[in-house]
């Protein structure tokens, strides 16, 4: 499907590689830089698709999405981003972006974030479709099985743990009896490896300490050190002594070839091979260390897989003059190990390769060690071995697996496994597998029959609550559910019972108070109701009225789309309203940019001073909410809300206005009116944001108005009032004690 790509980064490098992975055949793709061109764009080409940098500076980004999502609901957005930062992906899925990108960027990743789009469509889709009112989801688990099946889950379990249980008690003490038997094996194997180094190093020490043989190594005699060596190869039945200058040069080589008859060796010199061998080259730079001067290695070599160890050869005069290897085939090590421990005996190298063994060829790549298993020998060679399960011509064998070690276990030469063939095993018979699993299935059976009874005897009261609950849900409040019974379904019954007047009840403050007071105010009032001290058919009450309304707003809104204006008088009311709350005020109405709240009646009323403080408090408190503001939107770019805050107190009409299935609590007179013109004066008065306060107001706060600064700006006229009213504008004050006018 051919789709419409914007791509909106702040880098033209990552947008240029998006665009190439995104673009074929079928895609259109532009690119963008700014935001605000993207918007541009958007509202000319109309995307599908935008791929959005998470790295915008600022809030930008975040108004973007919004208007994206405001303007154009069918534009679908993934957000790219360099690295990690949890605090804008958060901010993002706040604004339903689900959706994100990560570099580098590939075609393959790119692809499917493109897929996942579709797939969250639809789940949003079936979402929305599950929330429409009254509609209610359909049961895919029913409650019987979630309680059937644990029981049935339960017996299976019951019935295979007895079966194991049975088999596992007959051959438990036979796997444990060949498990020691294997370690005990694998720990034979280890010490004759210790005990046939040793005989290799005596050897190997008799040759260099045979006088004259330093003097023929450093005179490249073959013959001589021949004489010299043969004897001593021959008397310890030896298969492999290399003779090596300086140079890593042989000087004589006596190799026993596999069949012939002992002390027939091949004899040979100038062989190189041993130059690019670590342990000859240690011996060759004369390094020493606590061990010694002597170094173990395994070579690979034309004429076989050896196991040699080497170590320096001096003249008279204690100058090293070469180096002497005595070794042995891994082919001869694995058959007189297997022979002594009787255990199969297999050698690999670091990579897990098989280098011998003696029951599966050399290089087999079925019996390679996996890597992990390498790295976990190595990491724990001190504290354990592992063991693994092996087929070899229809023998199962169970094999130890350790490390090689050479040099009194201070250098690892490989691995080293030990195998014994699996002959322990004890199967039970087939007929008392039959009467176990039988057994086993009868109490399955019964235990289902109990588990289907009990869960009806819990769903049948649980169906009857999920249709009181469907009825609910379509706005019938007038059901209830009999709660008889001693048990959690009953009490739960109880529960619903209650939760349904709470929602009766609950409708009426809604209606009356909307969401405009604190939970705390809305729970007091109901019980100020209760008690009769407030009436919704109306009554006079001494109030302190408060109205703030924004100065050339109409101007400004007609300068800006609809979707910024919205986001704009969000933004301001999600100040004022909250500060309006915490001092006990009731949000009255609002009216475009303008909020009329009233103190000192909700939740219960109290007097015209504390309506009064509170109603100041509240004032100066959005003052400094609305400067506060304002720097942001400066720094933003935005235009500033210059408010205006009038504050007056007396009587007024309190009650509910409406009908009987729609009222509002509100409060009509003279004092609302006069609260208006009073804000209406700061457009003459200021010219920027500020508060006046009436006449009546100053009074009710009698000594408290000390804690303001107030200052009078005398009498003025205004509209609908033929004497001129004092006015004081206030400021800020040093220290305003709270009110809480819940007391």
């Amino acid at each position: 499907m051919a789709l419409r790509v914007l791509i909106v980064q702040t880098e033209i490098q990552t947008a240029r590689a998006l665009s190439r992975l995104v673009k074929d055949k079928e895609n259109e793709v532009w690119e963008a830089w700014q935001l605000g061109q993207a918007l541009a764009l958007i509202k000319q080409v109309r995307p599908d698709v935008i791929f959005l940098d998470l790295h915008f500076p600022g809030d930008e980004w975040q108004t973007f999405i919004k208007q994206v999502r405001q303007l154009y609901p069918e534009v679908r957005l993934i957000m790219t981003n360099k690295h990690p930062d949890l605090k804008r992906e958060m901010l993002a899925k706040q604004l339903g972006v689900n959706i994100f990108l990560r570099q580098p960027f590939t075609k393959r990743w790119v692809m499917k974030a493109i897929e996942r789009l579709d797939i969250d469509e639809k789940a949003e889709e079936e979402i929305s479709a599950a929330n429409e009112p009254g509609t209610m989801p359909r049961v895919r688990i029913p409650v019987r099985i979630k309680i059937t099946l644990p029981y049935l889950i339960l017996a299976v379990l019951f019935a295979l743990a007895t079966a194991y249980i049975v088999s596992q008690m007959v051959f438990d003490t036979v796997q444990d009896r060949f498990l020691n038997q294997l370690l005990a094996t694998g720990k034979q194997s280890a010490d004759w490896m210790v005990q046939e180094e040793d005989r290799l190093l005596i050897t190997l020490r008799s040759i260099a300490n045979t006088e004259g043989v330093g003097e023929a190594l450093a005179a490249g005699d073959a013959e001589g050190l021949r004489n010299f060596v043969l004897p001593i190869a021959v008397n310890n039945d030896e298969e492999a002594i290399e003779l090596l200058n300086m140079d890593m040069v042989s000087q004589l080589s006596l190799r026993l070839p596999v069949g012939v008859s002992a002390g027939d060796y091949q004899v040979d010199r100038g062989e190189t091979f041993f130059k690019d061998e670590g342990f000859v080259r240690l011996v060759a730079a004369q390094v020493v260390d606590e061990l010694g001067d002597k170094y173990p290695g395994v070579v690979v070599a034309p004429w076989g897989t050896y196991f040699y160890v080497a170590g320096p050869v001096f003249d008279a005069e204690n100058n090293q003059v070469g180096m002497v290897l005595v070794g042995k085939s891994l082919n001869r090590l694995a058959a007189e190990m297997q022979a002594d421990t009787l255990g199969a005996i297999s050698f690999y190298d670091f990579d897990g390769n098989v280098l011998q063994s003696t029951i599966f060829q050399a290089n087999d790549t079925t019996y390679t060690v996996a890597q992990d298993r390498v790295l976990q020998i190595l990491g724990g060679q001190d504290n354990s071995s592992i063991t693994r399960d092996i087929k070899v011509n229809s023998v199962e064998y169970s094999e130890l697996l350790g490390i090689w070690e050479a040099r009194s276990g201070q250098m690892d030469i490989g691995l080293l496994g030990t195998s014994l063939p699996q002959a322990f095993l004890i199967r039970t018979s087939q007929v008392t597998r039959i009467q176990v699993f039988a057994l086993s299935l009868a109490g399955v059976l019964l235990v289902v029959l109990i588990g289907i009874w009990l869960a009806n005897l819990i769903t049948r009261p649980l169906l009857r609550l999920v249709g009181a609950s469907t009825q609910v849900a379509r706005g019938n409040l007038d059901v209830k559910v009999n709660s008889t019974g001693n048990d959690e379904v009953a009490i739960l019954a109880h529960s619903f019972n209650s939760m349904v007047a709470g929602l009766q009840e609950g409708s009426i403050y809604r209606d009356l108070l909307g969401r405009t007071v604190s939970p705390e105010v809305r729970e007091q009032l109901r019980q100020t109701f209760s008690s009769g001290n407030l009436r919704l058919e109306g009554q006079e009450a001494v109030a302190t009225v408060l109205m703030a309304d924004i100065r050339g707003f109409t101007t400004m809104a007609e300068k800006s789309d609809p979707s910024t204006i919205f986001e704009w008088l969000n933004e301001y009311f999600g100040e004022l309203l909250p500060i309006i709350v915490e001092h006990g005020g009731v949000v009255n109405k609002m009216d475009g940019d303008a909020v009329l709240a009233f103190f000192g009646i909700l939740p219960k009323m109290v007097s015209p001073k504390k309506s009064a403080l509170a109603g100041c408090q509240a004032a100066m408190e959005m003052y400094n909410a609305v400067e506060a503001l304002n720097r942001k939107r400066k720094r933003r770019g935005d235009p500033p809300f210059l408010t205006g805050i009038g504050v007056h107190t007396g009587v007024v009409m309190a009650g509910g206005l409406g009908t009987s299935d729609r009222m509002h609590y509100t409060v009509i007179g003279d004092t609302v009116n006069t609260t208006q013109r009073i804000e209406n004066l700061t457009r003459q008065v200021f010219k920027e944001s500020g508060i006046l306060v009436s006449q009546a107001t100053y009074s009710a706060l009698g000594e408290m108005a000390d804690t303001f600064n107030l200052e009078s700006i005398g009498l003025h006229t205004v509209k609908g009032k033929e004497e001129r009213i004092m006015v004081y504008r206030l400021t800020t004050a040093a220290s305003v004690p709270k009110l809480d006018v819940m007391l």
